[in-house]
């Protein structure tokens, strides 16, 4: 694959406040990349960056190879959906979608095909002659992300178009939006706070924090492999055990953690000396239910969660510290039960700050 977008360097300052550190990102031709963080993290300035609408104050921006730092943003060939929808609400659908095209002089013939095609293409040709008004939430996204895509920008930028949506038709929606980046081939970069979101669409995730890039992976390696602690906890559910290297090994020779009030084996060497203080993730699929005293660490069941599809057993260990495992449906454990827990040390994960 090839690079389609690059920023190298970028960084932006608004007097005193860093809005985002120097930063260095590429993205691949036909990707579907998210910038994924809290807020005020820089992601919606770095995406703002991207598209034109704010000015760096150092670094540079390049598409195709093309420095298009001070391009404006109309000449960047870049489309952009907005959370708001920036629907024309005197306008017909058609004519919403036609507008873009219309601005850049396409020609009527050109005009009236690439606008059939977008309105097919998001499944609302019979809601054409309609007003925004007429239209229900998710039908108004849908006419924003046709109006982007007709005339078929190489790059489309989507800042939280799922936001004002309710959980049913985000989910419709996300299907939607994976179905049009297929169908289009072009490369999106799509900004979102919420996790399971970013899982479900990106083929990989910027994962900003504190107005930087905190990792940089596949979904898998952000929720296998998470590089930090805000990571680890930003990305699915985490139990951390924090504790000190154990001046013995296991039965294995590997390095154990106390932790937990138990010993925990390690999934790595680790080269530090007995009471070293290390945080390991356990994430709550890995776990299993076992007697009491015959697992790594034991707790005390405080509550158990149905979720429909499994139950979330949350556990007080015996240094105090809480503990979720996922469990399938009929596990025979019940509150203030005292079990313990076990797991394949290759399935967690030691951190760094």
């Amino acid at each position: 694959m090839s690079a389609k977008l690059e920023a190298i360097g970028l960084a932006k300052s608004y007097g005193e406040t860093v809005a985002l550190q120097p930063t260095d990102l590429t993205v691949q031709a036909g990707e579907f990349l998210t910038l994924l963080g809290p807020s005020g993290s820089g992601k919606t300035t770095l995406l703002q960056m991207i598209s034109g609408l704010v000015a760096p104050t150092s670094g540079r921006i390049e598409i195709d190879g093309r420095d298009v730092t001070h391009v404006e943003p109309g000449r960047r060939g870049i489309g952009m959906v907005f959370q708001s929808y920036a629907l024309f609400p005197h306008m017909s659908v058609w004519d919403n979608v036609a507008y873009g095209l219309r601005m850049r002089r396409k020609k009527p013939a050109e005009v009236r095909s690439a606008v059939d095609d977008a309105l097919n293409m998001v499944r609302m040709s019979e809601y054409a002659q309609r007003f925004p008004k007429e239209l229900s939430g998710g039908q108004q996204q849908r006419i924003a992300l046709a109006r982007c895509f007709a005339y078929r920008p190489s790059v489309i930028l989507l800042d939280e178009p799922l936001g004002a949506l309710d959980k049913k038709l985000r989910e419709h929606m996300q299907s939607e939006i994976r179905r049009l980046h297929k169908e289009l081939g072009a490369t999106f970069v799509y900004v979102t706070h919420d996790q399971d979101e970013a899982l479900t669409l990106s083929d990989r995730i910027c994962l900003m924090n504190q107005a930087r890039i905190e990792q940089v992976g596949t979904p898998v390696d952000l929720y296998d492999r998470p590089a930090t602690r805000f990571a680890a906890g930003f990305i699915g559910h985490s139990n951390l055990l924090e504790g000190a290297l154990a001046d013995t090994r296991g039965p294995g020779g590997e390095a154990i953690l106390l932790a937990a009030g138990g010993r925990v084996p390690l999934p790595q060497p680790v080269a530090a000396g007995a009471g070293a203080t290390h945080c390991l993730l356990v994430r709550p699929e890995a776990p299993r239910l076992v007697e009491p005293k015959s697992g790594f660490v034991d707790g005390k069941i405080s509550d158990i969660v149905f979720f429909g599809s499994d139950t979330r057993v949350q556990l007080t260990m015996l240094d105090g510290s809480r503990l979720t495992v996922r469990c399938a449906r009929g596990q025979s454990a019940s509150v203030g039960d005292t079990v313990g827990l076990v797991w394949d040390p290759h399935r967690t994960m030691l951190l760094r700050a």
